[in-house]
């Protein structure tokens, strides 16, 4: 399994102007590439590992790309082949789709040693250090131990738009170092759960649990004023990049704490149950709606769903999408389908009677759904009507920001 771990850099202010110029020199090298493969005879290149064999000869007419690591480059155009690989995925889903174009420096800002030209030293505490070849000694604050069993396959370091440097090494551990997923055939309604995704609560669980959206507007309003303020500067000087790098931070903030509540939520989930359904959502569609599209962006739904299935591998979970059309509608107890406004937050079935709070009839869908989807008979000696409590647990963001956890 793949996976990464992100740590904060501090370099020197030396460091800092080498690593520049090392990055400047990559984005020459992606820019280098992305010529040849539009003016080189593509029976010499084509692809990344038909690129390599060029280096050398650019070496040659180049010197400047001789001062970076000889991995790193190769890294480099890989990028190159890796973005291309991109584009032409786009276009086969049928979305319009033009050339790569030239990197400003900018637009890169970061380069990625592959394989060897780095080594991580001195992890005893909460500090180390990471050694890149032709740069020299980065200090690093390592707030998290690699695992032992993980290799670190390649290292990439970045400078942000706020100015602050990272690095985040790519990882593998082999799959049998990682805990066993339970068996299909013991899953059932208690070591199973379905999520809604809900409006008025972030998460909706099929065990009555909720947890609150978080509350980001006074965020937002500040974001606001600092991109005001920024908009009266004057391009180019130094008071409009001091001001940059304050919205940056600001816009960071925000992404950092909704990345930091969804891994908390999901952490939750994937080591209090054996098997998690959610539905498959849309997001891309459902921005594009003229209706509330704000909150669905706010809610980074599909990030949620990615960080799942991340974690479902690390945690030994089950993790499975499954359709999302009609689990609002439909009734969770006899199936049939009744129409409901986005304002109608109570589920009341014509056919059988059966009342439940709107988004627990919607959880109760997903998990039923996700039976069906391993391939499991849903239990006969299940009702409904216990199932889904009209009482739920309902838990602050604030606790989950504040304390790291649901508390439930």
């Amino acid at each position: 399994m793949e996976y990464s771990h992100r740590y904060h850099a501090y370099p020197t202010q030396e460091l800092a102007a080498e690593l520049e110029h090392h990055i400047d020199i990559h984005r020459q090298a992606y820019n280098y590439t992305r010529y040849e493969y539009e003016n080189v005879d593509a029976d010499d290149i084509g692809s990344a590992y038909k690129h390599h064999y060029r280096l050398p000869g650019w070496k040659d007419e180049f010197p400047v790309f001789s001062e970076v690591n000889s991995k790193a480059l190769q890294r480099t155009v890989t990028r190159f082949y890796q973005n291309l690989d991109g584009l032409s995925e786009q276009k086969q889903n049928g979305r319009k789709v033009g050339k790569l174009k030239r990197k400003s420096p900018r637009e890169f800002q970061s380069m990625t040693f592959s394989q060897s030209g780095f080594e991580l030293k001195n992890t005893s505490g909460r500090h180390a250090t990471l050694w890149l070849s032709k740069i020299g000694d980065i200090p690093i604050r390592y707030h998290r131990e690699i695992p032992d069993e993980a290799d670190i396959k390649e290292v990439t370091i970045k400078k942000e738009t706020t100015g602050e440097w990272f690095v985040c090494f790519g990882l593998e551990t082999d799959d049998a170092d990682l805990p066993e997923k339970p068996d299909v055939e013991s899953l059932n309604t208690t070591n199973s759960v379905g999520i809604d995704l809900g409006i008025l609560n972030y998460i909706h669980t099929t065990d009555g649990k909720t947890v609150d959206w978080l509350d980001l507007e006074d965020d937002y309003e500040r974001s606001r004023r600092e991109q005001r303020k920024l908009s009266r500067k004057q391009k180019g000087s130094n008071n409009y990049e001091k001001q940059r790098r304050e919205v940056a931070k600001l816009k960071r903030h925000i992404r950092r704490t909704v990345l930091d509540y969804q891994h908390k939520i999901t952490t939750w989930l994937v080591r209090e149950y054996d098997a998690v359904f959610v539905e498959d959502l849309d997001v891309k569609g459902m921005l594009e709606q003229s209706h509330n599209a704000r909150n669905k962006q706010d809610a980074a739904w599909r990030q949620f769903i990615t960080l799942l299935e991340y974690k479902a591998g690390l945690y030994g979970c089950h993790v499975v999408q499954i359709k999302p059309e009609g689990t609002t509608k439909e009734c969770a107890s006899c199936g049939v389908e009744t129409a409901k406004p986005i304002w109608v937050r109570e589920h009341s079935c014509p056919s059988c009677g059966f009342e439940c709070d709107r988004d627990a009839n919607a959880a109760m869908n997903v998990l039923q759904r996700g039976f069906s989807e391993v391939g499991l008979e849903w239990p006969e000696d299940t009702p409904v009507e216990t199932a889904l409590p009209t009482d739920t647990h309902s838990v602050s963001a604030k606790r989950v920001i504040e304390t790291g956890s649901l508390g439930v």
